[in-house]
């Protein structure tokens, strides 16, 4: 946005404003008066932390989805863009995933309560748009990655998890790195800034009702293994030990790969090799983390 040339930028961190509070999230919003929201908060996790915390994951981002929303609508605010999520479609949907297959099966049962929060919203969005004539409109992107992203063991996703094994187990000159599941399951990784350059172009360049008040997915439209991925991340590294596999941990969905044709149809495609993503984020980590 700052390259875009806008200049208003109005951010809070959750120290600074706890969206999970009604009344302070709608008292910030008539104060600041923005042209446009963009709804990048979430309470977020691996397969883990979602599983293990189902009761905060579902409560935390409805309260969060409600408060923006209706919130935005009660300060008169026109425009808001919705972040959502790939995990939001069935567990068995067909592949890769379109913005049709949306409630057409069952969740995978590890993230049902993040799923049908970010659900929520997205229908909130729709609804606002239908009744009220709001320009709400959601973007569901697949698995981000990124500078500054979550390196936490217990609760971080499987990108930045394995990026700091192979780390920490070349610093210390271990001769094996654990990976959990099987390995097979397939996902897709988009650079997370390349999911903001999307998020702009539409701000910019569509509307709900050019969006046929649809959500639209946000991805590379390719995906890769996980064993795949933590050879990958091996090789960046520079790590020379063996990976073994804990079959003791779930594998989650089997697939995830979005259908990006719409997006793409509408002039935008993602311009970060996951080699180069990672390449970028593990420089970082280097520099910053270790």
């Amino acid at each position: 946005l700052a390259q875009g040339g806008y200049e208003r930028i109005i951010t809070r961190t959750h120290a600074e404003l706890d969206l999970c509070d009604q009344t302070s999230t709608l008292q910030f919003l008539k104060d600041e008066k923005p042209d446009v929201i963009i709804v990048a908060a979430a309470k977020v996790g691996g397969i883990q932390a979602n599983n293990t915390f189902r009761a905060n994951f579902i409560y935390e981002n409805l309260a969060i989805a409600n408060n923006i929303i209706h919130g935005a609508h009660e300060a008169d605010v026109s425009n808001l863009l919705f972040l959502g999520s790939s995990c939001i479609y069935p567990k068995l949907a067909p592949q890769p995933m379109k913005e049709d297959h949306l409630l057409t099966g069952a969740l995978e049962p590890t993230n049902e309560p993040y799923a049908i929060a970010k659900i929520a919203g997205l229908k909130l969005c729709e609804a606002y748009h239908s009744q009220y004539e709001r320009n709400y409109f959601s973007v569901m992107p697949t698995n981000l990655y990124g500078v500054g992203d979550n390196f936490d063991l217990q609760n971080s996703h499987v990108l930045p998890a394995l990026l700091r094994k192979f780390h920490e187990a070349k610093m210390r000159g271990d001769s094996e790195v654990v990976m959990w599941g099987t390995g097979t399951p397939r996902r897709e990784f988009l650079f997370a800034d390349d999911l903001a350059d999307a998020c702009v172009h539409l701000l910019e360049t569509q509307d709900a009702t050019t969006l046929g008040n649809q959500h639209i997915n946000v991805g590379v439209g390719q995906d890769i293994s996980i064993r795949e991925l933590a050879e990958l991340i091996k090789e960046i590294v520079g790590y020379e030990g063996a990976i073994v596999q804990d079959l003791t941990k779930p594998d989650g969905t089997p697939r995830k790969l979005l259908d990006v044709s719409k997006l793409t149809d509408l002039g935008w495609s993602a311009k970060t090799t996951l080699r180069d993503g990672i390449s970028k984020v593990y420089g970082w980590y280097q520099e910053t983390m270790s």
